[in-house]
């Protein structure tokens, strides 16, 4: 059962950043999630309330144009094939996708994604604090940015999130979405980590995704979301046949 959820702020000036009808995803063991109506507002952070799960994280990532669903419609900012909406995206905190081995410095990383990011013929020296700035300060806002030579398994779990976000982010698409705000433990951390999403929010439309809802933010949009559950898609169909 899907929890009350506070008034969300509404605005109706503009067409939805993503709309769905009836997508959803099978796999070799049965319904993955499906089928999901929803709307999602431009602009803003908008949090998907759903079961954590496969079946948020594919929805998360068929939103995002990494997976194509198998039925249904799907448009984001008016793009309605997978190649399209991933090139109108950034997805981060996914596991399958942006997974970061432990063992490498923020300064590796960052040398990484400016290399992937440069044409081919460019050469792209080792990241320095001016390229720490520019690739991690619109996300960590008035935060610590995290120093070049630390690990990444070294820093805390609010930092670990905001630097995925942020390496994901560097070419600022018009939709970026963020696995899901449970990867965050410590309340205090989730609230800096709502706080640099609705900041972002202000240039970029966000969606993110939790079990329980948001309170206390001034968030976009807060959307309940039905048969994103394995259990709930085995329970609903007894007796079907």
């Amino acid at each position: 059962m899907l929890p009350e959820l506070p008034d969300s702020p509404s605005d109706d000036s503009g067409p939805p950043a993503v709309i769905a009808r009836g997508i959803k995803v099978r796999g070799p063991w049965g319904p993955v999630y499906g089928p999901v109506d929803l709307e999602v507002p431009a602009g803003g952070v908008n949090v998907l309330v759903c079961p954590a799960g496969s079946g948020r994280t594919a929805l998360l990532m068929t939103i995002a144009g990494r997976m194509a669903p198998q039925s249904g419609e799907l448009t984001v900012f008016g793009a309605d094939d997978a190649r399209s909406i991933f090139a109108k995206s950034a997805l981060a905190g996914i596991d399958e996708i942006d997974t970061v081995p432990e063992s490498v410095t923020v300064r590796d990383l960052i040398t990484e994604q400016m290399r992937w990011d440069a044409p081919w013929f460019r050469l792209v020296r080792r990241a320095d604090p001016a390229e720490l700035t520019t690739v991690c300060a619109p996300v960590f806002g008035p935060l610590p940015l995290p120093p070049l030579d630390e690990y990444f398994e070294e820093l805390s779990e609010l930092d670990r999130l905001l630097l995925r976000i942020a390496l994901a982010n560097t070419k600022r698409p018009p939709l970026l979405v963020v696995g899901n705000l449970d990867f965050v433990t410590s309340d205090l951390n989730r609230d800096l980590l709502i706080e640099r999403l609705i900041d972002l929010g202000r240039e970029q439309t966000i969606v993110t995704a939790t079990v329980n809802g948001v309170a206390g933010h001034d968030v976009r949009s807060q959307i309940p979301v039905a048969n994103a559950d394995r259990a709930e898609l085995s329970e609903s169909q007894k007796g079907t046949g």
